[in-house]
């Protein structure tokens, strides 16, 4: 009878948005002023979690974009990786973006796991990759990903998944701290600071990081439109924001606080060294090779 309140518990949390958290931690920030959760290790149940997402039928689409020598620098490692930690125990399905779509490696899926490669255009500038696919996103979504799934993840393909990212993550609108920021104070946010652009930003609550971005189908496509349409502004007006679709997600956020944070232990570079309150590493920042990666797309 316990079991089953709590799991009854954890669903009407799950449907409102709302962590019933385990233990305390003293160390972090867990709540920010507008009453959202940022998610922590030790701040939350897996299984009752896991339980209330499967009675609720979840489903999660991930989008990720694997284009030009991105494709066989990364795509098999994030997409093995993923299988052995991300929303266990749900359905999901990997919408792969990419310019060669026959050099998408054979990936042995979990049940209930599919793939399906989607082909874009291939521009001459990684910048123009970033940026636009916050209009493939929103596209997809359209036209099948809202009809079949209830979250969408957006993810950056240069990731290795190491531990737990699970259904605790998913929420109506989900932003990322990042691992370099949260701990600066907010003068040292690289926000953009040019008032020409739609990304312009004098301060904001927290620095977001466009690597991982989520939540409910409609919110997703509410967050990929509203950015292209700032991007698209910019570019009339011949501007480009300081760190592209990044300065317009964090934007968007500011505007639209999200309902749920995750903490950088969802988005870790290991570069940074030891942190005692980085207690678990769910995804791993890849090494980067941006000199090779970034020319002749």
């Amino acid at each position: 009878v316990l079991v089953w309140y709590e799991s009854w518990f954890f669903l009407a949390a799950v449907e409102s948005q709302v962590i019933p958290a385990s233990v305390s931690r003293g160390d972090v920030q867990t709540c920010t002023t507008w009453k959202a959760p940022i998610i922590w290790e030790g701040m939350f149940e897996e299984y009752l979690y896991d339980e209330a997402h499967k009675r609720k039928r979840s489903s999660v689409a991930v989008t990720v974009f694997a284009v030009g020598k991105y494709l066989e620098a990364y795509l098999e490692t994030f997409l093995n990786s993923s299988e052995q930690h991300f929303m266990l125990g749900l359905p999901v399905t990997y919408y792969v973006f990419t310019d060669k779509p026959e050099k998408v490696p054979h990936i042995l899926l979990g049940p209930k796991r599919s793939l399906k490669i989607l082909k874009v255009d291939r521009h001459s500038r990684w910048q123009d990759i970033s940026m636009m696919r916050m209009k493939s996103i929103s596209d997809i979504i359209e036209t099948e990903i809202r009809h079949n799934f209830t979250y969408v993840f957006c993810f950056d393909v240069d990731q290795t998944f190491a531990g737990r990212f699970g259904s605790e993550a998913l929420g109506d609108s989900v932003a990322l701290l990042h691992a370099y920021y949260y701990r600066l104070p907010k003068h040292m946010y690289t926000y953009d600071r040019n008032p020409l652009s739609k990304a312009y930003m004098d301060t904001g609550d927290f620095y977001y990081h466009a690597a991982v971005f989520g939540g409910t189908w409609k919110t997703v496509k509410t967050i990929t439109d509203a950015c292209y349409e700032s991007i698209m502004a910019d570019k009339e007006n011949n501007v480009e924001a300081l760190w592209h679709d990044e300065s317009h997600l964090n934007k968007y956020f500011w505007m639209n606080k999200p309902s749920r944070l995750l903490s950088p232990e969802y988005c870790w570079d290991e570069s940074i060294g030891h942190r005692t309150d980085i207690r678990v590493k769910r995804l791993l920042w890849a090494p980067k090779d941006y000199k090779n990666l970034r020319i002749n797309h």
